[in-house]
């Protein structure tokens, strides 16, 4: 099957181990950033969220608008508006961009967080209103006809959009999450679910507990499963230990320092499941599997992706692999240099994935066409 990759598209250069030279939103450098991963093999950004961060969908307009093949991954929080504005906003960025935006749902995993921008529901009404959200989106992106919406948490009558997407039916929709309640809400409404970079085993159960709450809500197809990572690579296993020690240090002085922006700032224990276990994880061991280090996690306090693949690119490619034969077709990977890291990730480890993927699929090819003619015969 295909492989993807996906990168971040961030609005300045600043990172868990750089302080950011400029302001939050840098023109020349988002768009320096976007053309390094179209230029180097990458498939598609992430435009992330953050309450105090510059707002996605015009800087996701902004870069699609002067690239032509990059496609762009919009993060979206229910919470910040209602969801007829949301459907025409995403339809307008996918005619903007000819039909290169799927729209990332993010529930919100921290009640902190949520408030800063007036979100008081409790994290399960959050999932509740996440899921009716969705289904609102895609109804207005495929509906003609006016009609109206009695919910839960959103009311309203005779509405139709005159703004339609250019991808048909409708754009992709991804979900994330690593709860039941993620996993209800996204195995039923997600067309790509997103999980953060844990072992190999605890993955193969969570792309499990997704299929099964794909079936449980009727459905006769799965979502496609996304994995991140942070990599740190080098020309030699030496080296590339040593840039990773090197790492962990920068993010522990700058969080002892008091250099993390304060919307990213975490204090005590995380309250998403999703970082709940990546420190569980790093408190059981460092190093899993081929190339999963957990220290990163460790010093960040689980602060979202956060798991390192530390090696050679021969190294964490292979590692990659090993995720993509657990049935994850898109590989999502953010270094530290947000732009030095895209380029030789481009240059070094996609191409050995893609062409050993190429290879899988050609065999795979060969050896249904033999069957078919020995059937024949």
């Amino acid at each position: 099957m295909p492989v993807e990759f996906l990168g971040i598209a961030a609005t300045n250069d600043g990172s868990e181990t750089v302080t950011r030279s400029g302001a939050a939103f840098d023109k020349e450098y988002t768009l320096r950033l976007a053309r390094a991963h179209e230029d180097h093999g990458w498939d598609r950004v992430l435009f992330a969220y953050g309450s105090g961060s510059p707002d996605p969908a015009p800087a996701a307009a902004y870069v699609a608008s002067r690239l032509e093949r990059l496609q762009i991954l919009l993060a979206h929080r229910p919470n910040v508006s209602y969801p007829t504005f949301a459907a025409k906003t995403f339809a307008t960025l996918d005619r903007i961009s000819d039909g290169r935006l799927t729209v990332h749902f993010i529930t919100g995993g921290d009640d902190h967080e949520q408030r800063r921008e007036g979100d008081t529901l409790t994290k399960d009404e959050r999932y509740a209103r996440t899921r009716e959200y969705i289904q609102i989106v895609k109804r207005i992106w495929t509906t003609h006809e006016p009609f109206d919406h009695e919910g839960e948490h959103y009311r309203f009558h005779d509405f139709v959009s005159d703004v339609f997407p250019v991808q048909q039916p409708r754009p992709d929709v991804s979900f994330g999450g690593s709860s039941p309640a993620a996993y209800a809400a996204g195995g039923a409404e997600a067309d790509v679910y997103c999980l953060w970079g844990e072992p190999l085993e605890r993955t193969a159960e969570q792309i499990e507990a997704v299929r099964a709450a794909a079936r449980a809500a009727g459905r006769t197809d799965a979502p496609r499963i996304q994995v991140a990572f942070r990599p740190i690579i080098a020309p030699t296993e030496e080296l590339a230990w040593e840039k990773a020690r090197r790492t962990v240090g920068a993010i522990r002085e700058r969080r002892e320092a008091g250099l993390v922006r304060h919307h990213r700032r975490r204090t005590g224990a995380p309250e998403n499941t999703g970082s709940q276990r990546l420190i569980e994880i790093a408190g059981a061991g460092e190093r899993y599997d081929r190339a999963l280090w957990t220290a990163t996690a460790a010093a960040t306090g689980g602060a979202g992706n956060s798991n390192a693949l530390v090696g050679t690119p021969e190294t964490v490619a292979q590692a990659l692999l090993d995720y993509y034969d657990l049935g994850v077709d898109i590989l999502s990977a953010r270094g530290y240099d947000l732009l030095g890291d895209a380029i030789d990730f481009g240059r070094h480890v996609i191409p050995i994935v893609r062409e050993e993927v190429a290879r899988r699929d050609a065999e795979q090819a060969a050896r249904g066409s033999r069957t078919l003619t020995a059937v024949g015969e």
